[in-house]
């Protein structure tokens, strides 16, 4: 898999469509384990640099960190609550089929919970009980 670089993950981070020898990253980007958290670090390099500006206002230091505060929480929950929604509308833009990363992420999901259940299974059950 071809990790791109800074430069290039800084594009990705706003909104760039990657060239598609790129796939394979941005599939595992959208579809790993911790595919939230990236995310949430994704957007949070649009939305630092927008904090440090409103820092910079004239006003008292209340006033301006309260304004970055609600600023924030505004923009991470906008963000998180359409999370799976854009990062399916990234991965189409990549030229992934539609649902592509639910799928993925539904059938990892399914996988380790049959493996859940198999050691509850082992672990509880008699052979009595089958």
């Amino acid at each position: 898999m071809e990790r791109p670089g800074v430069l290039r993950r800084l594009g990705y981070a706003v909104g760039v469509k990657l060239p598609a020898r790129y796939n394979d990253w941005v599939l595992h980007d959208a579809t790993s384990k911790y595919w939230w958290a990236r995310y949430v670090l994704q957007r949070s390099v649009g939305i630092v640099p927008l904090c440090a500006v409103w820092l910079l206002l004239p006003g008292s230091i209340w006033l301006r960190l309260s304004i970055v505060l609600m600023a924030a929480l505004v923009a991470y929950f906008y963000s998180c609550a359409y999370m799976e929604e854009s990062v399916e509308h990234r991965l189409g833009r990549q030229g992934f089929p539609h649902n592509t990363g639910r799928r993925i992420r539904a059938e990892a999901a399914e996988a380790k919970n049959a493996e859940a259940t198999a050691r509850y299974v082992a672990r509880y059950r008699t052979p009595s009980e089958g």
